[in-house]
């Protein structure tokens, strides 16, 4: 018995305007999602040091009810500053000052002129002003 065999064809893979087509399509996407993404990570650093501005002016808050007033840097916070004689730290549990999440220090200043103390990133241009992530981001709110 002869058994007829179907001719099978071979699969040659893409051919380059199926390929230019799928390029194009991820070019679109890229240009269309790509701001959006970059709009959400540079919010989440600004929010980011928001929260550890927040932590920051807790453990503050706790340093003054042990010492009796606020340090005069933040360094304080994790060693004896020498002159405080109830200092019963370091009172961050990583043992030092955070940076902020652009790398920057920190800025405080004790007396504050917003309130008992102020904190301040200077955002991710490092300079004091701006808008979106190149703004301040303070203990105080807008700065």
């Amino acid at each position: 018995m002869l058994t007829r065999q179907t001719p099978r064809r071979r699969s040659r893979g893409f051919t380059l305007v199926e390929l230019l087509v799928v390029l194009a399509i991820l070019g679109l996407l890229a240009g269309l999602v790509g701001p959006q993404v970059m709009k959400f990570l540079g919010s989440s650093k600004t929010k980011t040091a928001a929260l550890q501005i927040e932590d920051l002016a807790a453990t503050l808050d706790l340093y003054r009810l042990e010492i009796g007033n606020y340090p005069e840097n933040l360094e304080a916070l994790v060693s004896d500053p020498g002159n405080a004689p109830n200092w019963n730290g370091p009172y961050l549990r990583k043992g030092q000052v955070p940076k902020d999440p652009w790398g920057n220090d920190y800025q405080y200043r004790a007396p504050g002129q917003h309130g008992p103390f102020d904190i301040w990133s200077l955002g991710a241009d490092g300079q004091e002003g701006g808008d979106g992530e190149d703004g301040d981001v303070t203990s105080w709110g807008k700065a």
